[in-house]
């Protein structure tokens, strides 16, 4: 199976400029931990509640703060046509719960989460990506 047939393809999106609290009401909102940034139609980085915990409150920024003071910028993606099990696999070596899904134009669009593995109806992926994300540091 390919990543483009179990991802999420509804997807909100946040400006580097937009505020953090933008941001995080987007997240509450939709009840959803993480956000793409983009910029210019592009993929310019990844917003996570966690980024928000650490990078921001803990280093005294204010909820008026730009997202791109708190976002991480080396973006890891995958391909919408990528098979699910080598997706899986990736994900698990980097320890990350999601990541965004471009097309081969590298424009967005979806994510794909351990959630969607664990919906996908295969449990190799599911189980290699769960191992990796789970595992303790």
């Amino acid at each position: 199976m390919k990543v483009g047939h179990m991802m999420s393809s509804d997807v909100c999106v946040v400006s580097p400029d937009d505020s953090l609290r933008e941001a995080a009401k987007l997240m509450a909102e939709y009840d959803i931990g993480s956000l793409p940034v983009g910029e210019n139609d592009r993929l310019v980085g990844f917003l996570t509640d966690r980024d928000i915990a650490i990078r921001a409150v803990a280093r005294g920024l204010s909820p008026d703060s730009r997202v791109r003071e708190a976002m991480s910028n080396d973006v890891k993606y995958c391909h919408e046509d990528d098979d699910i099990e080598s997706v899986a696999k990736n994900m698990a070596s980097l320890e990350v719960r999601r990541l965004p899904v471009v097309n081969r134009d590298k424009r967005l669009v979806g994510i794909v989460s351990l959630g969607n593995f664990a919906g996908s109806g295969d449990s190799r992926a599911s189980q290699d990506l769960l191992q990796g994300v789970a595992a303790p540091h």
